[in-house]
């Protein structure tokens, strides 16, 4: 299993869609990783043996429950398998940056087991510190089992 991937890096997308893995997240996602849609209009990207772990989940998933097949469809359907050039660069395909908004600037986020890559002014619109109350939310993921 991969070691947690975790800081915050700002990066631009050049004109062909090609942007550069900060080389902290490039030696944890390897040189080849998966780059799918996420959720709040990111995009997720795995190592490959992370991934070989949620896809493996969303195998498990039962066929015969539309909401399943509907979380399933929204990430292996989005899924590409990505290399890292020789310039630390990987294009995400045009499909990708749309969805998750990204013309230029991006920021990736090691968020543990996988980055997360958001167009900047989502960033900062669904991230600002100062809108977040970390008392409430430390309260409401204690019923996940995590006190802080």
């Amino acid at each position: 299993m991969s070691k947690g991937l975790k800081g915050e890096f700002n990066h631009t997308v050049d004109a062909k869609g090609r942007m550069i893995i900060p080389s902290k997240l490039r030696e944890q996602l390897g040189m080849s990783f998966v780059v799918t849609r996420g959720t709040d209009g990111c995009l997720f990207a795995y190592p490959n043996d992370e991934w070989d772990i949620f896809e493996g989940k969303l195998r498990q998933l039962p066929m015969t429950n539309e909401n399943a097949r509907k979380f399933k469809r929204f990430f292996q359907a989005g899924a590409t398998d990505c290399e890292v050039d020789n310039q630390g660069r990987v294009l995400l395909p045009s499909n990708l940056r749309d969805f998750a908004g990204i013309t230029k600037d991006v920021v990736i986020v090691g968020v543990g087991e996988r980055a997360e890559i958001w167009s900047k002014d989502k960033w900062e619109e669904k991230n600002n510190i100062e809108d977040i109350n970390f008392d409430e939310l430390a309260m409401s993921i204690e019923d996940l089992g995590i006190v802080i």
